[in-house]
């Protein structure tokens, strides 16, 4: 069944538009309350939490528009199981870790390298075609990285090297896009509502003993108000809706015109990061920031 939850509101290119910006503004939003968040508790709970309200969510979708949680058959458990060990696991742990050294803006820029790497991996391993045009635009999305990492002098990491809040982030780079490559063989046997779906229970039970380890307990109990606010801005909005939202738009007008709109995201968290957490912009940050977009626009065109 085609995901639909808004079968009674009409298919227009405006609601389609209002479904991706919303969706990206969620997206750039989970820096900021992920800033606010491991600032009360350990990243390990903050990620069980987090991933925890968001399977319910989706399990909950799966139900509404499929009518039952789908099974899974004995060869896709592996696939799955590695889905939710990179993008859920891995990723969470580099993501709320990063995040008590680094600024929302600054991890956000870093992220959006993540498209360039998943291209040039796919051109390697998949051979799709990386023209000279696409071979531009990777490297100026790195050395885009790369100023925004060094504070405006790249040739610094070379005497300096990397910040463990930014080598982290970095980590989340390599975790997307290691669950992106890998989503692709799952995604030709199951939806992605229930690929998103398994992979958040699978990755939420992986987190279960880090986050017992680290006193989940005793920061279930400390958390503040505005901490349960961004668990499930966190949870519920920014991972089970946004993503449901993201993928009802790639039905109506498919995945390249929709993927475009990811390139606002780190947008949305440097304007965010600003205005919710007195966050600076310094030029380092706005042309390192360009030169992300600008890279990840030129080797995702067509």
């Amino acid at each position: 069944m085609r995901i639909s939850f808004f079968n009674t509101m009409k298919k227009s290119l405006t609601y389609t538009y209002v479904l991706l910006i919303t969706s990206m503004m969620l997206w750039g939003g989970t820096w900021v309350a992920g800033r606010v968040l491991v600032q009360y508790i350990h990243p390990m709970s903050a990620a069980f939490l987090r991933f925890t309200f968001a399977s319910a969510t989706l399990i909950l979708m799966c139900w509404k528009t499929e009518g039952r949680i789908p099974r899974l058959a004995r060869h896709e458990i592996i696939p799955v199981l590695g889905l939710g060990a990179t993008g859920v696991f891995a990723y969470s742990y580099f993501f709320f870790t990063g995040l008590q050294t680094t600024s929302a803006g600054r991890a956000a820029l870093i992220v959006a390298c993540i498209p360039v790497c998943i291209s040039v991996l796919s051109a390697v391993f998949y051979k799709e075609r990386f023209g000279p045009i696409r071979i531009v635009g990777a490297l100026i999305s790195l050395v885009g990285v790369s100023v925004v990492i060094a504070n405006g002098s790249p040739l610094a990491l070379l005497s300096e090297g990397v910040s463990r809040g930014d080598f982290l982030i970095l980590g989340c780079v390599a975790s997307w896009t290691a669950y992106t490559m890998g989503g692709r063989s799952v995604t030709k046997t199951l939806s992605p509502l229930t690929s998103v779906a398994w992979s958040c229970i699978f990755g939420t039970m992986l987190l279960i003993p880090a986050a017992f380890a680290n006193g989940l307990i005793s920061d279930i109990s400390n958390v503040p108000p505005v901490g349960w606010v961004c668990v499930v801005f966190l949870g519920v909005l920014a991972t089970g809706f946004a993503y449901c939202w993201y993928y009802e738009a790639i039905s109506i007008i498919g995945a390249s015109r929709s993927g475009i709109f990811i390139n606002t995201v780190p947008i949305f968290a440097v304007v965010m990061g600003f205005f919710l957490l007195d966050e600076p912009i310094h030029l380092s940050l706005a042309l390192g920031g360009f030169m992300v977009i600008t890279g990840v626009y030129l080797t995702n065109r067509q």
